[in-house]
């Protein structure tokens, strides 16, 4: 859900950008390294404990064998990204470590983990204890739109309530999209559209007017208009709110949304270098 909260996690640790890695959604939880072990904490800030002690995030941390780490309800975000030198140890699935829960595919057998789970870590050779300086992401600031196809279909009042209302995270939001809650939205144009190819970031409006914007499990295809798209710079911090969150949209052109896109790409590559670790 938030990719760059763990691309920074796997950069930090010298990991390959496709090792796998725990996403925790609304922690509280427990977890304990059977042997000794090289990981960074990302994205919500769950105050995390090793064996009692605080650590911090987006810094590599070393686990002895038998150590313990809790993670308490988070107290900024809402999704916090555990990652181990090396990767877990899942197996390769249509090119993804990751988890389908629709399916049942992929990950650790192809379901959230329970109590009890034991995740094997692939080899790695030990990195130095590395953390960045000066990320503090926010989750304040409005998210970047881009005008979708049907944009100008909606009534010029929908348009401005659109950018100009403060949008709440409804209980109703998951993986596969954030339903918001707010002014309602209404088209002008009454024809029926077809079917058309969707991907997370994409904010669609169902006949009710309430929107949805589809998050990471999204479907490859829908019906509904398609009023705006959240840039994928901006798709990490959209994850981060948790359900009763406030979210503000922004409108941004293609060339801003092409340029902050190549910037947090160059960013992340400076990182892998080690230009943003001490």
């Amino acid at each position: 859900m938030d990719r760059e909260a763990l691309m920074i996690g796997n950069a930090l640790l010298g990991n390959a950008e496709d090792a796998a890695a725990l996403e925790l959604c609304l922690p509280p939880a427990t977890l304990r390294f059977e042997r000794e072990c090289l990981f960074a904490l990302g994205g919500a800030d769950c105050r995390a404990r090793l064996d009692g002690l605080a650590i911090d995030t987006n810094r590599t941390t070393m686990a002895k064998a038998g150590a313990t780490l809790e993670l308490a309800a988070a107290s900024r975000g809402a999704r916090a990204y555990l990652c181990v030198a090396g990767g877990i140890d899942v197996p390769v699935v249509m090119d993804s470590r990751s988890t389908d829960l629709q399916t049942a595919t992929g990950g650790f057998l192809g379901r959230m983990l329970r109590r009890g789970d034991v995740l094997q870590i692939r080899p790695a050779p030990m990195p130095a204890l590395r953390a960045v300086r000066g990320l503090s992401p926010s989750t304040a600031a409005p998210i970047r739109i881009l005008a979708g196809p049907e944009f100008e279909q909606f009534e010029p009042g929908s348009r401005a309530a659109l950018l100009e209302s403060p949008w709440k995270v409804t209980a109703q939001s998951n993986r596969m999209g954030y339903r918001l809650a707010g002014p309602t939205l209404l088209r002008s144009a009454t024809d029926e559209l077809k079917s058309h190819a969707v991907f997370p970031g994409l904010v669609q409006v169902p006949p009710g007017g309430a929107p949805i914007v589809l998050m990471a499990d999204a479907h490859a295809t829908g019906g509904y208009p398609r009023m705006a798209s959240v840039i994928a710079t901006d798709l990490g911090r959209l994850a981060q709110i948790p359900p009763g969150g406030s979210i503000q949209f922004a409108l941004c052109t293609r060339a801003a949304a092409t340029a902050a896109w190549q910037q947090q790409q160059a960013w992340l590559q400076a990182l892998r270098s080690g230009l943003h670790a001490n």
